[in-house]
């Protein structure tokens, strides 16, 4: 059976990454899977371990850490951590799938530094003004984590031409198709 492959997609937040990501995990062309990530906060009802997340404890996750089990976390509040390890994207490649991951700015760039052999796709805003726009729309932040999210957004952008790839998401039917093409044609090589 042939390994599968990783492709890494990042962008700002509120760029439409997670939709994109939606509309094209079930084409069966590009066989992607996601890996079950790993999160040191406790589980909430109805969420299994090992199929919602990896559910570790604190010190658990920091022994992981230590131990180089992760191919990126991030501590998102003091005590709460999230990563991907090591094992579930051998276990997504092993089995022949394409592992996809949904994965922010930094985590992406320290996967692609692992796996150099990865595709790494940046999703951009067509600009801030219009991703300040996207942002006011959803009507779920107040004005300053709106702010907060675009300084973010800007400062991750600087990264985007560390990235294989990037597309621009101004039409949601175009930017599916090209990170389709574009996935499609790294899984063909």
């Amino acid at each position: 059976m042939a390994t599968g492959k990783i492709i890494i997609v990042s962008a700002p937040s509120g760029t439409g990454k997670s939709t994109i990501i939606k509309r094209i995990i079930g084409d069966s062309d590009l066989n992607l899977s996601f890996s079950v990530s790993a999160t040191s906060r406790s589980p909430r009802t109805g969420e299994t371990d090992g199929v919602d997340y990896h559910f570790l404890t604190e010190e658990e996750f920091r022994e992981g850490i230590s131990r180089g089990d992760f191919v990126e976390y991030e501590e998102v509040y003091p005590g709460r951590l999230y990563g991907t390890l090591k094992s579930e994207v051998s276990r997504v490649v092993d089995s022949g799938r394409n592992l996809i991951l949904d994965i922010d700015v930094c985590g992406g760039l320290n996967v692609k530094r692992l796996y150099p052999n990865a595709l790494a796709l940046f999703i951009m805003p067509p600009s801030v003004a219009t991703l300040r726009t996207r942002l006011e729309q959803r009507n779920t932040d107040t004005k300053e984590a709106i702010d907060g999210r675009v300084a973010k957004a800007e400062y991750e952008m600087t990264f985007a031409d560390s990235y294989d790839c990037r597309v621009v998401n101004d039409d949601l039917e175009k930017a599916v198709e090209q990170t389709r093409a574009l996935i499609k044609e790294y899984i063909s090589r």
